[in-house]
């Protein structure tokens, strides 16, 4: 197998993330089966595979986390009146939506929304750049990637 083929398969695997928009889970379907069909072959397609799924793994997890402190800010901010007892008891309770946690929780749901929409931004460019990267025969390292496979 050529160098130049090695370059073209190792831009697909990155570009293949971006098939999460058109197959459910295809962020992770396609690198995979790039990367394990291919890995053998050479060390840089063992290399850019690695990358492009410890990256997909790696926003997952960011995602969960983000997902995590983004419920439950709104539920204390939803419930926050509501004592323990009331819900262990079952007594009568009231959820409020109109008391003063209104503009926190305007404020607390853009900062996520931000967040997010950063994150998102940040995930397109650094795809892009791994692709073109492998696509001139270099390894390129994603930032913020945990190191899930070694």
């Amino acid at each position: 197998m050529s160098l130049n083929n090695h370059k073209n398969i190792a831009t697909f695997i990155h570009l293949g993330i971006f098939s999460k928009y058109f197959i459910p889970f295809g962020n992770y379907i396609i690198p995979i089966l790039l990367w394990t069909t291919n890995k053998e072959k050479s060390t840089f397609l063992d290399k850019h595979g690695k990358e492009a799924i410890n990256f997909q793994l790696s926003i997952l997890l960011y995602t969960i986390i983000l997902s995590m402190i983004s419920v439950s800010f709104f539920m204390f901010n939803i419930f926050g009146d509501v004592s323990i007892i009331d819900v262990f008891h079952f007594n009568d309770f009231d959820i409020n939506f109109s008391n003063g946690g209104g503009f926190r929780t305007l404020i607390g749901a853009s900062f996520i929304g931000v967040i997010a929409l950063i994150g998102f931004f940040i995930e397109i460019i650094c795809i892009i750049s791994a692709a073109i990267k492998a696509n001139k025969g270099e390894v390129y390292s994603y930032p913020l990637t945990i190191r899930f496979i070694k």
